[in-house]
């Protein structure tokens, strides 16, 4: 719906002219960019998944590319780690990436939330709402829309400013994100939501929803005073996709929000991905069309998503289909410009169609980054995960007689140690198990320090075990990644219930949570004293390595080559997960800036079921994508 300003009516026609902005116009079905017929070709960029030294490079490729606009996701949870404690800083500046694309003359259509999807953790959503155990997210609950006008009050007003009316470059604003899809349908919280933004933005600025094509979406994910604009991929009928968004905006400006030109991957699955010529075939019958796009890697925009940033281990999300599917560490996400920002043949057949209907930038498209192959880098035990809980959690165990969840000890990512002992002799093998979807997401098993086994969600949920009556067992919780999109994002972590010996339950637990990423940014483990290590090569343990740069940093590619899973960290940053016989991905990308010149490169490698008889990682000039092991066939590329 139209927000007119009644003062536009008594200004001479000459002054408001000059008057900045973005509307609707309901006559000619277009945006009005300062009263004239506008059209935007936009892609997407997820500043948290790219390094801050690459902003501006990544940001100009999207502009060579002839792109008039990105469109840009706020994640909640990167900035509001716990409740009330902000983080804007470094890599987390959102004004500064905002006034980055400013300079660079691109608009900006802004996703803030407070749910983004976005394959991101949680879909955005911070964990620590879940500390209230009954809140219902994305609903018209007290608790939670609490929580979420507090954080609107911080983040918007450094939005305001940067709005087109203002002199700024924010043309529209996205409330929520394919709400439609979810199952609560609750009006109340859309229209609490438009209040606010409306509230802290004002009433000129143009805000917007978007919803998969479906009628039964479009019915619970549109309201009064929010445009609805839709999503599709280039599998789609277009004329039959923008006859559903005629259904609910019979007039305005046709809009898809996402254009997918990738999708992504899924631990255990082939490597996703859409032929150019598709691509750009669609985007060429929509611009016949007249339709206003984003071109996306998921959950919205043309281009990259890099899922590789600095401290990334929490961030990746879980998709529910059936079952609990994680999504990998790499957001490479088949996208016109890859993980490390370079342009790809499918960028090249983009920019060739916008080209037929607008004007291209003059000048070359910015080349890809030097990538470098280190080579082989030996790395050697430090220590057993459960030989240092002393460093990983330093408060000490928490006692409790029956398990809690990472919610009930305000755990938020990574990793917990669940820790009881045996309370009779088991000289006979006896099934040590739990109830389905007790493990969230998988359980390494220790007994008396040796490793057993691991037990997952929605897969293997029991081991057999022996033992004498004092004997201590530990289970290693590990958060894979909250569900980001799907029926109920209520996604609770580690041991969801009981685990039973032989249909007994073990009781009288010590739980640990480990803040192991915070030791690693703190240097540890190569600053503390080397530690002896008796015991071999299964079950969870760190291991270190050094190598050089030759004088110069360029981004690298590294392998894991034998290895089972884990996280890798290089100079403290944390560079994701590694699952090599899962798949598809088999290299983490690791970016330039990173990296050191005239001093040790520390790696610290957390492996959590067993390295290799020679502990080696293979440093490489480009990634590996397409290898996994499902139910031992081996699907190569």
């Amino acid at each position: 719906e139209m927000v007119w300003s009644p003062l536009s009516l008594a200004v001479p026609l000459q002054a408001s002219l000059l008057a900045r902005s973005f509307q609707l116009d309901f006559e000619k079905d277009c945006f009005l960019k300062d009263g004239v017929p506008f059209r935007y070709i936009s892609g997407s960029i997820h500043y948290a998944r790219v390094p801050r030294p690459a902003w501006r490079d990544r940001l100009l490729k999207m502009y060579m590319s002839g792109l008039s606009a990105v469109q840009v996701y706020v994640p909640w949870n990167y900035h509001e780690p716990l409740p009330g404690v902000y983080d804007f800083a470094g890599n987390r500046d959102v004004e500064a990436f905002l006034d980055l694309t400013a300079e660079l003359g691109l608009l900006v259509i802004l996703r803030p939330g407070p749910y983004i999807c976005a394959e991101w953790e949680m879909g955005g959503l911070p964990a620590w709402l879940l500390w209230k155990s009954d809140i219902v997210l994305r609903s018209s609950d007290p608790a939670y829309l609490t929580a979420v006008d507090s954080w609107l009050h911080v983040l918007l007003p450094k939005i305001k400013p940067r709005l087109y009316q203002y002199g700024g470059n924010i043309i529209s604003v996205q409330v929520e994100n394919e709400y439609g899809s979810y199952y609560a349908c609750d009006y109340e919280y859309l229209r609490h939501l438009l209040a606010s933004f409306r509230a802290l933005l004002g009433s000129e600025v143009l805000l917007f929803t978007t919803d998969d094509a479906r009628a039964e979406d479009l019915r619970c994910g549109t309201l009064q005073g929010l445009y609805a604009t839709i999503d599709f991929g280039p599998g789609s009928n277009v004329t039959e996709a923008f006859g559903a968004q005629r259904q609910v905006e019979p007039k305005g400006p046709l809009v898809n929000s996402e254009y997918y030109t990738g999708w992504l991957d899924y631990w255990g699955e082939a490597h996703a991905s859409a032929s150019s010529a598709r691509v750009a075939q669609g985007l060429e019958d929509m611009l016949q069309l007249g339709a206003n796009i984003n071109m996306q890697n998921p959950c919205p925009g043309l281009f990259l998503n890099l899922f590789l940033t600095s401290h990334c281990l929490p961030w990746p999300g879980a998709d529910f289909k059936d079952q609990y599917k994680p999504v990998t560490t790499s957001y490479d996400y088949d996208a016109p410009l890859s993980e490390a920002g370079d342009p790809t043949e499918k960028l090249f057949a983009i920019r060739t169609v916008i080209s037929k209907f607008q004007p291209l930038p003059v000048g070359p498209m910015p080349s890809a980054t030097t990538k470098y192959a280190y080579g082989w880098v030996a790395l050697q035990k430090y220590a057993d995960l459960l030989d240092v809980l002393d460093v990983l959690c330093t408060s000490g165990p928490i006692h409790s007689q029956f398990p809690l969840t990472f919610e009930a000890i305000k755990q938020v990512h990574g990793f917990v140690v669940y820790r009881t002992q045996l309370p009779q002799d088991v000289p006979d093998p006896a099934l040590l198990g739990a109830p389905p979807h007790t493990i969230c997401d998988r359980g390494y098993v220790m007994l008396q320090k040796e490793y057993q086994g691991t037990l997952e969600r929605d897969g293997q949920t029991a081991l057999r075990v022996t033992g004498r009556a004092g004997d201590i067992l530990d289970v290693l919780l590990e958060n894979m990644g909250r569900i980001s999109f799907g029926a109920n994002i209520s996604d609770f972590k580690g041991l969801l219930g009981n685990i039973s010996l032989d249909s007994s339950y073990l009781s009288n637990w010590l739980i640990y949570p480990l803040a192991i990423d915070t030791a690693v940014q703190q240097g540890w483990p190569h600053s503390a004293l080397p530690k002896s290590s008796s015991r071999g090569r299964a079950g969870p343990a760190f291991y270190t390595g050094t190598f050089e740069t030759p004088g110069i940093t360029w981004d690298t590619f590294v392998k894991f080559p034998g290895w089972g899973k884990g996280q890798l960290w290089i100079n403290g940053f944390n560079l994701g997960r590694y699952w090599p016989h899962r798949g598809p991905q088999q290299t983490l990308f690791v970016p330039g800036s990173v990296l050191h010149v005239g001093r040790p490169n520390n790696i610290t490698v957390l492996e959590l079921e067993g390295a290799p008889p020679t502990p080696l990682l293979l440093f490489l000039d480009q990634p590996v994508f397409n290898r996994t092991l499902n139910h031992s066939t081996m699907a190569t590329e």
